[in-house]
């Protein structure tokens, strides 16, 4: 078997993680360290670099709490980071190097949460079927909508009814680099009024990670008369736009201003070539079951299901 040595990230990999992230065959800039470290405060990094003699074969974001280790927390979504020429075999010894490192240092229960399987058309899903074989436990799904763009487009009757007659409007969309006006006058208000919530992201940090992945976080606007009433926060990948944030306020709902910015998205997008646009999971308020409504609305404008899978492993 392969010697494989596993090593904890430090500041001095910054430059090896990321540029193994730009090559890797499932990763996306959620990986990069200038991503993940935005929130450092939070967490307490627990990330993996997997060495085959000295050549980085694989890399695990992840962060420590107490005696478990996670596919990152403060990531959407994580797993195991490699490169298209590694080979199912390979993948199992890595694993198992990891294992016997977490052990070693002390880790009883290692979760894990992989990238949803559409963000990548090569596949994704060599270290499920390993985690399950040494004794993991699928410890939840989450139904994660989308819309696969490849396919035609399966928008309800009465979403396209409703899209023809906003047409008419006086509505126009923008692109901002600016997220002032959707955080503190859609966002954020809406967030606090219908959930007693807040954004997973302030103003300041999406504004920073704007500026950082300038190609990858783009906002789009519905305004009237010069006012914003709707908008949509998008993560861009290679194959998959997703919905990180969309929001629209009380006279942005009497126009459905917001499914007619996400039919124009889709469209707009379908037309660039993406493979999937994202619409995330439906939890219910409590995360204890789904969300009835967000779930019937995702799937008027045309979204099915593709699970979002967690694992848990007792470490023994």
């Amino acid at each position: 078997m392969n010697k494989y040595t596993v090593k904890k990230y430090d500041h001095d990999d910054y430059k090896i993680w990321n540029d193994f992230i730009d090559q890797a065959k499932n990763a996306s800039f959620l990986f990069h360290r200038d991503f993940m470290e935005y929130h450092k405060d939070r967490f307490e990094d627990f990330s993996l670099l997997i060495f085959e003699e000295e050549k980085l074969r694989a890399v695990l974001p992840a962060n420590k709490q107490g005696n478990s280790v996670h596919s990152h927390q403060g990531l959407t979504y994580g797993g195991l980071v490699f490169l298209a020429k590694l080979n199912a075999e390979k993948a199992a010894f890595i694993l198992d190097a990891i294992l016997l490192f977490l052990k070693e240092n002390v880790i009883e229960i290692f979760y894990y949460k992989p990238i949803p399987v559409f963000y990548f058309p090569t596949g994704n899903q060599e270290m499920d079927f390993f985690l399950l074989k040494r004794g993991a436990v699928l410890e939840r799904k989450e139904m994660n909508l989308a819309i696969n763009l490849n396919s035609p487009l399966r928008i309800s009757k009465s979403k396209l009814k409703h899209f023809r007659r906003i047409e008419n409007l006086d509505l126009d969309i923008m692109e901002e680099e600016d997220f002032n006006p959707f955080w503190n006058e859609i966002l954020e208000p809406r967030l606090s009024e219908r959930f007693n919530a807040k954004p997973v992201h302030s103003k300041e940090e999406i504004a920073l990670l704007k500026q950082r992945f300038p190609n990858n976080i783009r906002q789009f606007s519905v305004y009237q008369n010069n006012c914003i009433i709707a908008g949509i926060t998008i993560f861009e990948t290679a194959n998959v736009i997703k919905s990180q944030y969309g929001a629209t306020s009380k006279k942005g709902e009497e126009f459905r201003a917001l499914d007619f910015l996400f039919i124009n998205l889709i469209h707009k997008y379908k037309r660039r070539g993406k493979h999937f646009f994202d619409m995330g999971i439906v939890n219910s308020d409590d995360e204890k079951d789904y969300n009835c409504g967000l779930l019937k609305q995702k799937e008027e404008l045309g979204c099915t299901i593709y699970n979002q899978d967690f694992y848990k492993l007792e470490i023994k």
